[in-house]
């Protein structure tokens, strides 16, 4: 084992940082502070941070293959133009639950932006529950729902050979596989593949690596695990020095640096004394695997 790093790159600020993902073409981490209501850039060549306001809370970020960028705003699809910091609606969902929001969401290997809704919170997980849904938006900006009764739709990724879709409904404290067809974008027959133990706390955000492994951060676990999803098995805990870790990408020139991002909201001024960098994004480097590059939205 290479000795494993971590590091604050962006120091506390973030009401909750949610959904890093890396922009090759900009040499920068994007993501977003959902109740901060912004889209963030930063760039470790200037160390900056560049920030889009939004009118509602943001709570994921994708890259889109005709430039810029896709968000889930609100209960909105949204395309949003950096430079002019411009937001266009695209499609719209829950439209009969006002107290909903997205959450997290990511594009899948054929270019569709999955993402997920719940209700909003009444503070840090505790909410009403079975309120979301899972949805897709196709590349021909038309939306698929895939199913309902979900507390907190959360991490979501794709096995390497893109036949199994993993997905996290927080309070189910589960990682969960359904089969996936690639030229579909159907989902079916899901079971869960890992449960997570009562000092991990709640399932947040996800990624996979090269050797088709997932990391998942642990919201109120101050960690992120390693899971293996053939054997059901943890096989490698990163701990971090604040406890609201909430997702993870690979990024970095050859994917091979992670970063977590984490969360404030809900911390009260002595828990924030001990944990300066709550809200902060964090650079875990020396894990000996490397990332995939993200996808972009096709539409």
């Amino acid at each position: 084992m290479s000795s494993v790093r971590v590091e604050c790159v962006v120091s506390g600020g973030y009401g909750i940082g949610e959904s890093p993902v890396w922009d090759e073409r900009e040499n920068a981490l994007l993501c977003v502070d959902i109740t901060g209501r912004r889209v963030c850039r930063w760039s470790p060549g200037t160390g900056q941070v560049q920030a889009v306001p939004l009118d509602a809370p943001v709570s994921s970020v994708a890259l889109r293959k005709s430039g810029d960028y896709v968000v889930t705003l609100g209960t909105r699809f949204a395309a949003l133009k950096w430079k002019e910091q411009l937001v266009t609606t695209i499609a719209h969902v829950d439209k009969d639950k006002p107290n909903n929001r997205f959450n997290d969401g990511k594009v899948d290997p054929a270019g569709r932006y999955f993402a997920g809704t719940m209700a909003e919170e009444i503070r840090p997980a505790v909410l009403e529950r079975n309120q979301g849904s899972l949805y897709t938006l196709c590349p021909d900006l038309s939306v698929v729902k895939h199913f309902d009764q979900v507390d907190i739709s959360n991490g979501l990724d794709w096995s390497l050979d893109h036949k199994t879709f993993f997905y996290i409904d927080s309070l189910s404290y589960s990682v969960d596989a359904f089969d996936y067809d690639l030229q579909t974008g159907k989902i079916g027959n899901r079971r869960s593949i890992y449960k997570l133990e009562k000092e991990e706390s709640i399932p947040d955000g996800m990624c996979i690596d090269t050797e088709g492994k997932l990391w998942v951060a642990c919201y109120d676990g101050g960690r992120v695990i390693r899971l293996d999803p053939e054997t059901g098995k943890r096989i490698q805990t990163v701990k971090l020095p604040v406890d609201k870790t909430t997702s993870c990408c690979f990024g970095g020139k050859d994917y091979s640096e992670m970063y977590v991002t984490s969360a404030r909201d809900g911390m009260d001024k002595e828990w924030l004394s001990r944990q300066p960098q709550a809200g902060g994004i964090f650079k875990i480097t020396g894990l000996g695997v490397k990332g995939i590059p993200p996808y972009p939205f096709a539409g």
